[in-house]
C-alpha cells in the first residue's frame, strides 16, 4: 500500500540505511538471499523506505524477551 510519506531510495542510500555495502545489496538481489523488494527504474534499483524498515524490523532479535 502506498504511503505518501514514503520515498524511494537509491541502492547506495538503502545500503547506508541498513549498514551494509552497495555490493552486498547487489549480491542479495542477484542470489535472492533475502526477500527484500526493490524496484527497477531503467538500470537503477530503488528501495521503498517502508520496505527497508519492514526488512530490518523482521530481523530484530530480542535478547531478553521479558524486557519488551
Amino acid at each position: 500500500m502506498f504511503n505518501e510519506n514514503d520515498r524511494l531510495l537509491s541502492r547506495e542510500e538503502a545500503a547506508e540505511f541498513l549498514g551494509v555495502s552497495k555490493g552486498t545489496l547487489e549480491v542479495w538481489a542477484c542470489t535472492k538471499r533475502y526477500d527484500l523488494p526493490y524496484i527497477k527504474v531503467g538500470r537503477l534499483a530503488k528501495y521503498w523506505l517502508s520496505d527497508l524498515h519492514h526488512f530490518a524490523n523482521a530481523r530484530k532479535i530480542l535478547t531478553n524477551p521479558d524486557n519488551q
